[in-house]
């Protein structure tokens, strides 16, 4: 019965693997045609009367007026600010919904709509697809996107794009943590570092650091190496310059043994 048990669990893992292909299939097809987009975080719990929230829907609306999409997880909170800012100024609109066990409710201001299962398959097309990210203030999600990207850009997984953290009152005491215990205290990351991120409390900065990093006009973390300008973009598979993954099972030359050994 043990082996019956162990066979229909492969089984079903199997199956899951076709279910996690299907899902990064359908998302690929659909975001691929947005055109530029800006990725949105912050929190689900920011009601309509914050000023955070007012915030975040004009910037759903600044973005589309510089030709964006807006991209946010779809919920409420800054998400649906911001997807309501950018389906009012009549942009694309773009909810990643997760299927949560409590069960979050997709808002209503999206325009394109994706639903999935997996985090980590949301999460590639928060960044894949996006040109940049715009941060509010939010939780423990919005900590990790913020994180996820600025190791994707320390790590030359990818070629760096702007990440701008909005709000200073929020931001500052994890900041100055950042600087007195990471990289004072404990060298755990270097002043340059810094460099991955912008600090604002002026929307109009925020756009205007996204929108003219993507004409080119500014350069996202440019004092790491650059790709080189006649070099196909990366897609994250490798990394920006160029390296390979190691094969599974091969020994390094230095552990080698002979039968004399």
């Amino acid at each position: 019965m043990h082996n019956e048990d162990h066979k229909e669990a492969l089984r079903m893992e199997s199956w899951r693997v076709l279910r996690i292909m299907s899902e990064f299939v359908e998302a690929f097809e659909t975001m691929v045609r947005i055109g530029p987009a800006i990725s949105v975080f912050g929190s689900a719990r920011t009601p309509p009367d914050d000023p955070y929230y007012a915030l975040a829907v004009e910037c759903g609306r600044k973005l589309v007026e510089k030709d964006f999409a807006v991209v946010t997880g779809g919920g409420p909170g800054i998400m649906a600010a911001a997807n309501k800012g950018a389906l009012e100024a009549g942009g694309t609109s773009v909810g990643l919904n997760i299927t949560l066990p409590t069960e979050q409710i997709p808002n209503p201001f999206q325009n394109v709509e994706l639903d999935f299962r997996y985090f980590f398959i949301r999460k590639v097309m928060f960044v894949k697809y996006a040109c940049g990210f715009i941060i509010f203030p939010g939780g423990f999600g919005t900590m990790d996107e913020f994180f996820e990207s600025l190791t994707l850009i320390q790590t030359l997984k990818s070629v760096p794009f702007p990440v701008v953290l909005i709000g200073k009152k929020f931001w500052s005491g994890l900041l100055d943590w950042m600087h007195s215990v990471m990289e004072e205290q404990f060298q755990t990351i270097s002043p340059e570092d810094f460099d991955l991120f912008h600090l604002t409390d002026d929307l109009d900065e925020a756009v205007s650091i996204v929108h003219e990093t993507y004409l080119g006009k500014r350069t996202a973390g440019e004092k790491l190496p650059r790709f080189a300008e006649d070099a196909e973009p990366p897609a994250g598979e490798g990394t920006r310059l160029g390296i390979e993954p190691r094969k599974g099972g091969r020994l390094r030359k230095d552990y080698e043994t002979t039968d004399d050994s």
